[in-house]
């Protein structure tokens, strides 16, 4: 087990820099997940811990040892890829000790480890099949297996989902936040899935054009969102945004937006205290949107015309434009609702996130 240090890493090719001098702590036994779009670094952040690739500059640490001229085979580390890797004419079991019986390790002790292996990730009956006689889940777990058996310092995963059915995924995703708990290695996870990454890590890296634009823990990122790009990225649909105007009336603040409509702004006036009246972007996300049905809703009524039903089964999504900005709602169910129906929708103002429309940055109070 080891903790990860990585200090001012830089990674260029050629001219273009990819990765822009990332500073990264992860504890002993941290299960730390890197999020983001296509591009934006986290791929290539993982393989430099992996020494798949050479880092431009800076420094990397596995547990008190600098790593960066250090081989992959060097490092103490498993890695569990996007593709399973495993080799087709061996079976499961061998597929698993491959590793041990390469290093030479006792008979003994490769059965030892593959019976605790197999029994963790529940393939006991599996261990004589070849992989083609898996399905793809089952595939993952032998992958798995394979990193697990060796013991290393680190497991580092490379989107080891994609390839899975959406129902596969969901159960994968819980039995990896399983096995961490049972063995609970020091793991770095990359994904693309923002769902992913809320529903296993301990803190999510947000990664945007080669930057850590946020680390933190998933439900922070939710409540907490440090710039717009992780409040838009964090959230299933994304986050609403409406530009408006910033208008102070005594120590309270509404944002006026482009059509006219008047929305109240929270309470808490000193992220504010230093703005008079200036360009900002809101944020709303589609379930802080209620209907008007009880008549007990605080803030502004908006009026929309619904463009869009989405009905969910445990909730409805209605799309319409607010101040000619595209904007969805997560409602209750509502079978009456249809294409082109009159909407009154309210919006509690503690609910309501503003963002410097220059820098990116939420306006929170201290």
């Amino acid at each position: 087990m080891a903790a990860i240090e990585l200090n001012k890493v830089m990674k260029a090719y050629g001219g273009v820099q990819t990765v822009h001098g990332i500073d990264l702590s992860i504890k002993d036994h941290e299960f730390v997940v890197l999020v983001g779009p296509s591009g934006c670094g986290k791929s290539t952040t993982l393989r430099m811990i992996a020494g798949l690739e050479t880092i431009t500059d800076g420094e990397i640490k596995i547990g008190e040892r600098r790593v960066n001229d250090l081989l992959p085979g060097e490092r103490d580390i498993a890695m569990v890829f996007q593709n399973y890797a495993l080799y087709p004419h061996l079976s499961v079991e061998d597929n698993i000790t491959f590793g041990l019986r390469l290093k030479k390790t006792p008979r003994g002790e490769i059965q030892t480890r593959l019976a605790e292996t197999a029994r963790i990730l529940d393939i006991e009956r599996l261990l004589k099949r070849k992989p083609r006689q898996l399905s793809g889940g089952q595939r993952q777990r032998v992958a798995m297996g394979r990193a697990m058996i060796r013991n290393p310092a680190v497991f580092l995963f490379d989107e080891p989902l994609s390839n899975l059915d959406a129902k596969l995924r969901v159960q994968m995703r819980a039995e990896i936040k399983q096995i961490h708990e049972a063995v609970p290695t020091t793991t770095v996870y990359v994904t693309h899935d923002q769902i992913e990454a809320m529903t296993l890590a301990d803190r999510v890296v947000v990664m945007n054009a080669g930057k850590i634009e946020q680390i933190a823990p998933p439900q922070e990122l939710y409540l907490k969102p440090a710039t717009k790009f992780v409040a838009g990225f964090i959230g299933s649909p994304g986050m609403n945004f409406i530009s408006a105007e910033l208008e102070r009336n005594g120590d309270r603040f509404s944002g006026i937006l482009p059509d006219g409509t008047r929305l109240e702004l929270p309470t808490d006036s000193s992220r504010f205290a230093s703005v008079g009246r200036q360009g900002v972007d809101l944020g709303i996300r589609p379930e802080h949107f209620s209907l008007d049905s009880k008549g007990d809703h605080r803030g502004a009524k908006i009026k929309a015309t619904a463009e869009l039903v989405e009905p969910l089964g445990m909730d409805t999504l209605v799309h319409f434009t607010l101040a000619d900005t595209k904007a969805v709602a997560r409602v209750p169910p509502d079978l009456s609702l249809r294409r082109r129906a009159e909407l009154a929708l309210f919006v509690d103002p503690q609910n309501i996130y503003v963002f410097d429309r220059q820098s990116g940055n939420a306006l929170y109070g201290e």
